[in-house]
């Protein structure tokens, strides 16, 4: 169900929730959390309303999305949706869209509607504060999650490595973790030798490389070079995000690659045939998911943006 109440307020939104809960609807207060997404007109809502729809399946919340409008608008105009059941997934879903002067005090418009006594989660699903933490939207919540495939790539892993504070998060780093487990389980195979250099290769314009890059010089303690593939496509939210790593050992390099489906890496050890092996593309949703799953600190996260500031970049 839709409920749609144009050029509102929140104390409209408010009363229409608790009209719904009143006649028998659907909202209730199983909610584990509260999540605000924060996006701009210009950006593709409804993908982000999917995400949020398909992780709420198991993290059922109360979403609210904050649409951001033209702040130079002469007057302020609050345009909302209450979206309920099979059109907000297990989550009651708020969608706000804000002109004017009220699109830029979100916290004020959003903090009427926060569940009580549930965490608050905030995301945003493409551009993103210099410093999430100290935006009035970062400052009230336990977890602050960003996605620096959408910020400018020469400072978006920069800022989230000089600013990280405990909670912060990246979508950009949940795309890397099913590499990462078979990586790991790579190096569990014989022979057990050290590794002694690694190569990291992908797109250019893909921070999921960098982070890479940076997690297995922190882990390894070796020297590790974040290599550009020329011929890669432009790294998008739909693919496996490294394309190549090379990991140097006494008896030879251990090669890792992933494969044009995108669906498959071929694992190659000196003098063994090669070894094909499933991996899944991570969706938006399932990088959502994992991101809920867990509101502690991201210490390997947070270990990864350390690692950046030793990794090898000899093409830039």
């Amino acid at each position: 169900m839709i409920f749609e109440l144009p050029d509102s307020s929140t104390r409209d939104i408010a009363k229409t929730l608790v009209r719904i809960r009143d006649t028998g609807g659907q909202v209730t207060t199983s909610r584990v959390l509260s999540l605000i997404v924060i996006a701009r007109k210009e950006d593709d809502v409804e993908a982000v309303i999917r995400a949020t729809n398909e992780a709420s399946r198991e993290h059922p919340s109360r979403v609210i999305v904050l649409i951001q409008g033209d702040p130079t608008v002469p007057s302020s105009r609050l345009d909302a949706e209450v979206r309920i059941g099979g059109d907000a997934g297990a989550s009651e879903l708020i969608l706000i869209n804000l002109d004017g002067e009220v699109a830029n005090n979100l916290v004020h418009v959003v903090t009427p509607l926060l569940l009580p006594d549930t965490p608050i989660v905030t995301w945003w699903a493409y551009a993103a504060p210099v410093d999430p933490s100290s935006d009035p939207m970062g400052i009230i919540a336990q977890r602050r999650i960003t996605d620096s495939l959408f910020d400018p790539p020469q400072d978006a892993l920069y800022n989230r490595r000089n600013h990280y504070v405990p909670g912060d998060s990246d979508i950009a780093w949940a795309r890397l973790t099913p590499w990462r487990g078979v990586l790991a389980s790579t190096l569990d195979q014989p022979p057990h030798e050290m590794v002694q250099e690694v190569r990291v290769v992908g797109p250019q314009d893909s921070p999921s490389v960098d982070l890479a890059a940076g997690w297995l010089i922190d882990r390894l303690g070796v020297p590790v070079s974040r290599l550009v593939d020329e011929h890669a496509q432009a790294c998008d939210a739909d693919t496996i995000p490294v394309n190549r790593v090379e990991l140097d050992r006494p008896s030879g390099t251990v090669v890792l690659e992933v494969l044009p489906d995108q669906d498959t890496l071929s694992v190659t050890f000196p003098g063994k045939e090669v070894a094909l092996v499933a991996i899944s593309r991570r969706s938006t949703s399932d990088c959502l998911a994992e991101e809920l799953r867990h509101l502690d600190p991201d210490v390997a996260y947070q270990r990864a943006l350390s690692g950046l500031a030793h990794v090898d970049y000899p093409q830039g």
